[in-house]
């Protein structure tokens, strides 16, 4: 007995909370497709994801992100994971809710500063104090996420496979997003 996905599932949540490695196990496991909006992106553009925040900005790089989230969501029912700062538009917030679901992977500070530290691909985070941006980041978006469809806590003991689980356990609790093939 297999689910099967009705809509597009859309990870939200902060930078190191697992969008792309949860959303791969999850695609994985209900056999769909998996989208990540920063690598549609970063593949249409030709350039890095910091590369597009150095040479064009931020609000450039977030109208882009409003385009490949339409195009994205406006095709077959899939995984789709997306940056960190893509739940923050209150247009993308309406777009995903019309036609897919959100769920938000939370995960706390010090998770997230243990899972992002030695990266060097965040431009967010490239500041005097990466720790301290994070957690404002965290403070000020946190609202902003609370408003998605599902939530589904990140705990550092928990595998890859078992958070993907974790989140078919939470779609499974609504009639709208899973049916059994």
């Amino acid at each position: 007995m297999r689910q099967r996905l009705k809509k597009t599932v859309v990870l939200v949540g902060m930078m190191g909370a697992g969008k792309t490695a949860v959303g791969t196990a999850l695609a994985r496991l209900l056999g769909v497709g998996f989208l990540d909006s920063d690598e549609e992106i970063v593949r249409a553009a030709n350039r890095t994801v910091a590369e597009i925040f150095e040479r064009d900005g931020e609000p450039f790089f977030r109208a882009r992100e409003s385009e490949v989230l339409a195009r994205l969501l406006a095709g077959p029912p899939c995984i789709l994971s997306t940056g960190g700062g893509a739940f923050l538009s209150a247009e993308n917030r309406k777009l995903i809710a019309a036609k897919g679901v959100s769920v938000w992977l939370r995960a706390d500070l010090e998770l997230l500063w243990q899972r992002v530290r030695h990266k060097n691909t965040r431009p967010l985070l490239r500041t005097a104090d990466p720790k301290g941006t994070l957690a404002a980041l965290l403070d000020k978006r946190a609202p902003l996420y609370a408003e998605a469809g599902v939530i589904v806590d990140a705990r550092a003991e928990y595998s890859i496979e078992d958070m993907a689980r974790q989140v078919i356990a939470a779609l499974a609790e609504r009639p709208d997003i899973l049916e059994t093939a």
